[in-house]
């Protein structure tokens, strides 16, 4: 049975942990250790109670999450801060974050593995954001609503159509969570169809100026990709199993 070091030295190394740019709060990697055991991998979108309450039932003691504990940055160990470490203490769970890491991995990462349920091929990085490129964008000749039927079909639900742009696409671009707002760095790239989870107000405005599609997914739905993936890629390596942890948002 692997051991919760050798679990981590492997993931940071796999994500390019040390290497790759991230907002400080995102405090990617290991956030909490556990007794240094790990029999089973939990995966979610985000740490909460509700979150953390499933993985003690499911006696996961490694949570694999994409948003971690401090996203508000520094405060006190009270109220919800309290609850979910306590939680976490008591059921021995350790909790690993991996944020731009998980997003932009050319494997497991969330960009990678949308592009891959849409079919799209030879996708390049684009949208340089932190020191690296936060999304994918591919060229391609294919019918919008097929590129619609195929994102509905990808996302197990629905999505925010805005067609302001060609009925044929030809260079799509696809950011995972919540980038409608690099939606005019975006057309300086010459993408006409952008994929993202979610966006502010303006970006539909922007979108009908610039003709461009914008389709948003929603945050959650575009980002369950990548830690799904990873948890099943470390579960194979280490012949451990593991389990989805399901917990939308509705954003």
């Amino acid at each position: 049975m692997a051991s919760l070091s050798e679990i981590v030295v492997y993931t940071d190394d796999f994500l390019r942990i040390r290497e790759i740019g991230d907002w400080d709060n995102a405090l990617n990697g290991l956030q909490i250790e556990n007794s240094g055991r790990v029999t089973r991998i939990g995966a979610a979108v985000d740490v909460s109670t509700r979150v953390l309450t499933e993985a003690a039932r499911k006696s996961v003691d490694l949570l694999i999450v994409h948003h971690g504990l401090f996203w508000p940055g520094l405060q006190p160990v009270r109220r919800a801060l309290r609850r979910q470490l306590q939680l976490a203490f008591e059921n021995d769970i350790a909790l690993y974050s991996a944020h731009l890491p998980l997003d932009i991995h050319p494997k497991v990462g969330n960009n990678a593995e949308l592009v891959v349920a849409l079919g799209l091929k030879s996708a390049q990085p684009f949208l340089e954001e932190k020191g690296q490129p936060l999304g994918l964008k591919a060229r391609t000749s294919m019918l919008r609503s097929e590129l619609i039927r195929k994102l509905r079909k990808a996302l197990s639900g629905p999505i925010k159509v805005f067609d302001f742009g060609p009925k044929q696409t030809c260079t799509i671009g696809v950011v995972t969570g919540g980038a409608g707002s690099e939606i005019y760095r975006a057309a300086q790239e010459n993408i006409d169809t952008f994929i993202t989870g979610e966006a502010p107000h303006w970006a539909v405005v922007a979108a009908e100026e610039l003709s461009m599609n914008l389709l948003l997914g929603g945050h959650y739905a575009t980002e369950v990709f990548g830690v799904k993936a990873l948890a099943a890629h470390l579960s194979k390596r280490f012949r451990i199993p593991c389990a989805f942890i399901d917990c939308p948002t509705g954003l």
